[in-house]
């Protein structure tokens, strides 16, 4: 698969402030990759970089094949950016700001347009400053699709938007990637990027602290286990949970009648607990996948993650 922005030991730096320390990045064709981490991470830095807002103190970039600071308008026509900072022309219409917006885009279907404003509830006759900060997202994320760019860059896309229209954006981005584009995102809501990403590269301090695709940082993550066992005694069925290096914060006791109640974090491979409780009468388990969010706080528990 094609890389459709590749960074090797990028770095920024204010005066004796480093923003990015040495960062490599390689997003491939048509996936949808998401940075995440704090406020101060790098996440904003990074995206301004790769459109030509902030030039690298250091390093190698490109976008597109292209280095951005030799590439100009040209390569700005073929990616759809939403920055962080919203600013927009208040004293125009909407309709009349994605118009004049079309001059950085180049040509765009005003049909499409029309879509993307029904399907996010916005009104484009009304004039911008009088929208709220949610509707004037909306805007921002029309004029980052309408074009439909090769890459998407999106810089905290769903700020300002209430759940309806966040289901709504991740919906418009996975039709985006079904077409062939790419998708960049940063945010440090997590379940945003847990949802939307292929891959995911977490930030701290300007550094990527931990990279791969979703599904392998949620299994690095606890798991919760809940059982109710039948017929076991308190200390038998303590002393084998709290036995297995698997399982920590065991928590045994008695409910109703016989029955025993067990809760515990799981880290590891699951086949010892089953094995520990196939010793009993198990009535009831489950066994919750973790999520994205509990995987990042594990990397900070363990030290992996710089404070």
């Amino acid at each position: 698969m094609a890389i459709v922005i590749s960074a090797t030991e990028l770095q920024k730096r204010f005066g004796n402030h480093v923003a990015v320390n040495g960062i490599d990045l390689a997003v491939e064709q048509g996936s949808i990759y998401g940075l995440v981490g704090p406020n101060g991470a790098g996440k904003t830095t990074i995206l301004r970089m790769l459109v030509d807002i902030l030039r690298p103190s250091d390093g190698t970039l490109s976008v597109l094949g292209a280095t951005p600071r030799e590439s100009g308008s040209e390569l700005r026509r073929r990616i759809g950016y939403l920055p962080g900072e919203l600013k927009l022309n208040e004293r125009v219409t909407g309709k009349k700001l994605l118009r004049q917006l079309e001059r950085i885009s180049g040509s765009v279907d005003q049909e499409f347009v029309e879509k993307l404003a029904k399907r996010f509830d916005v009104d484009l006759a009304r004039p911008v400053r009088t929208l709220s900060k949610g509707n004037k997202q909306k805007i921002g994320l029309i004029q980052a699709f309408m074009h439909r760019p090769e890459l998407l860059i999106l810089d905290e896309p769903t700020s300002g938007l209430d759940p309806l229209m966040q289901r709504e954006f991740l919906a418009l981005v996975r039709e985006a990637q079904d077409n062939g584009q790419t998708v960049l995102l940063s945010s440090h809501i997590l379940s945003e990027i847990q949802h939307a990403a292929d891959e995911v590269a977490v930030l701290s301090h300007g550094k990527i602290v931990a990279h791969n695709d979703v599904n392998s940082l949620r299994l690095a993550g606890v798991s919760h286990v809940r059982a109710i066992l039948g017929g076991a005694s308190l200390d038998e069925a303590r002393d084998r949970l709290e036995a297995l290096p698997e399982l920590s914060k065991v928590y045994v006791a008695r409910t109703t009648g016989d029955l025993v109640s067990v809760s515990a974090a799981l880290k590891g491979e699951v086949d010892p607990v089953i094995k520990a409780l196939a010793g009993f009468h198990v009535v009831n388990l489950s066994i919750e996948e973790p999520d994205l969010e509990e995987s990042i706080l594990n990397l900070y528990e363990r030290g992996e993650v710089e404070r």
